[in-house]
Parts: C-alpha cells; sequence; structure tokens
C-alpha cells in the first residue's frame, strides 16, 4: 500500500480541561464519498490506535468504545471524545484510503488534555508567632486567595485546620470549616482575586502548643498554609500565684525537716559522749 501526504495537510494543537467534549473534524470531497476514511491515535511508544472509520458515505466503523464516538455529515467526517481523560493526549491523524492501494494522510491534531489546576492563588496565615497563657482565647486567621477565571475542575473548595504538636508529630485534623469563608471579598478591579478569610477560635489550655496549618482541598489536591506557631508561655496569673504559695510552702517545710535532722543527729552525737 502506498502512503502519502497532500501538500495542504493541516496540523494543529489543540488543548482541552479533563472533562471537556472533543470534537475533530476531517473534510471530505464529493468525489471521495466512495473512499474510506479513517481516525487513528498515535502515542509514542505505542502501536497505532483505530478508532473510528468509514466505508462509504452510509456506513460507519466506530471502535467499540463509548468513550469515541464518530458521525458523517456533509463535507466532513467527525470523530467526538466522550469526557476527556488524560489519557486522551496524543497525536489523531484522519487518513483517506483510495482504491485500496493509497493511504493519505489528510489532517492531523496534537490533543493535548490540561488536567484540572486549582484555583487558589495564595493561603495567608495571619500572626506567624502567637505567645499566649492557658486559658486565653485564641483566634487564627486564615486568608484564601482565588481567582475564579484559572480554576478548571467543579465544585467549592473545603477549609481545615490541622495542629502539629510540640514535639513535632505529623499534623492532625482539628477542624473544618463549611463551604463558604465568615467574610468572602470581590475586589473591583478587574481580574482580581477573591479573598475569604476563615477564623478558628479557642481557649488553650498548656496541651494545645504547636504549629496550626490552614489547609484548603481543591482540584484532588490539599494546599497547605506556611502555619502559624503557638507558644504557651508559662501559666496563668492565678496558677503562677499557686505555685509561688505552694513553693513557698514546700521550702519551709524542706527547712524544718532539715532543721529537725541536724537538732536530732547532733544529740545523737551527744548522747554518745555521754556515754
Amino acid at each position: 500500500m502506498k502512503q502519502r501526504c497532500i501538500g495542504d495537510q493541516i496540523f494543529e494543537t489543540k488543548t482541552v480541561g479533563v472533562g471537556e467534549y472533543v470534537t475533530l473534524n476531517c473534510n471530505r470531497q464529493k468525489s471521495e464519498y466512495t473512499d474510506a476514511f479513517f481516525w487513528i491515535r498515535l502515542v509514542s511508544g505505542n502501536f497505532p490506535e483505530f478508532l473510528a472509520g468509514t466505508l462509504a458515505i452510509n456506513f460507519d466503523v466506530v471502535n467499540k468504545t463509548p468513550h469515541f464516538s464518530s458521525k458523517q455529515q456533509p463535507g466532513t467526517f467527525i470523530l467526538h471524545i466522550n469526557k476527556a481523560k488524560p489519557s486522551d493526549t496524543g497525536v489523531y491523524y484522519c487518513i483517506k484510503v483510495e482504491r485500496q492501494t493509497e493511504m493519505t494522510f489528510l489532517n492531523g491534531t496534537l490533543l493535548r488534555i490540561k488536567e484540572s489546576e486549582p484555583n487558589i492563588t495564595a493561603i495567608i496565615q495571619d500572626h506567624p508567632s502567637v505567645p499566649v497563657h492557658p486559658e486565653d482565647s485564641v483566634t487564627l486567621q486564615c486568608s484564601v486567595l482565588s481567582d475564579s477565571e484559572k480554576k478548571t475542575c467543579p465544585g467549592d473548595h473545603g477549609v481545615f485546620w490541622f495542629r502539629a504538636g510540640s514535639d513535632e508529630s505529623h499534623p492532625s485534623l482539628i477542624y473544618a470549616h463549611g463551604n463558604h469563608g465568615d467574610e468572602c471579598e470581590k475586589s473591583p478591579e478587574a481580574y482580581s482575586p477573591q479573598k475569604c478569610v476563615y477564623n478558628f477560635s479557642k481557649i488553650v489550655s498548656s496541651s494545645d502548643a504547636g504549629t496550626y496549618y490552614c489547609a484548603v482541598a481543591t482540584c484532588g489536591e490539599i494546599l497547605f498554609g506556611d502555619g502559624t506557631k503557638l507558644d504557651i508561655e508559662g501559666t496563668s496569673m492565678w496558677s503562677q500565684k499557686a505555685n509561688t504559695i505552694i513553693f513557698s510552702v514546700i521550702s519551709a517545710i524542706s527547712l524544718i525537716v532539715t532543721a529537725f535532722l541536724i537538732y536530732t543527729i547532733k544529740r545523737n552525737n551527744g548522747n554518745r559522749n555521754y556515754s
């Protein structure tokens, strides 16, 4: 079988997102209605893959995969890809076969499938280091900046708080927000990101020391902020007074016990001398 490419062969590059519908067109003339047309795909490292074909104007041969379908319309032979996947990336060729001896590559398309990208541009945690005391009320703030123009996946993002203990253990989930922030605002300037603020509040104890991370789940990914380190400094005022009193009492008891022991030792030594 002879192979050739026509001089005005069309080759284009097409980029689509995951889940989109793709349509590839192959033009045909009325004089070619008796010729056979085929769609094939070329992927590096693999054999050419047959996707669909037509042996006559009213006869289609389609690969038995619901992911692909073909359709004949006046002047064109169309290949449809249903809900594009990353594995659909490749070079697609429309081929014409004449008299079962000549194969002509008519047009090719380099199809690129762009995977979902998160639209989160920044995660900002205020107060990188907050010294507090037990029984203090602490509010940590997380600002999430997002750009709706960049989002390529469906659904809203979720915001979570994680804590890694002072012993550098792995972060553990401690709180999950709803779908919306405490306050979301959109800048009036064109192409500016939306800002949503998420607050996490609690009354802390000495065991709450560690680093708190704001995390955003979107497009199958989890993006973490830089973290806010929470240091528990000493104890509360009443606890400090109580500790001072206890320390004073213990010191006084220690002095009394020490004096009694010294007195007892001297007394015993004195009795031995007389004897």
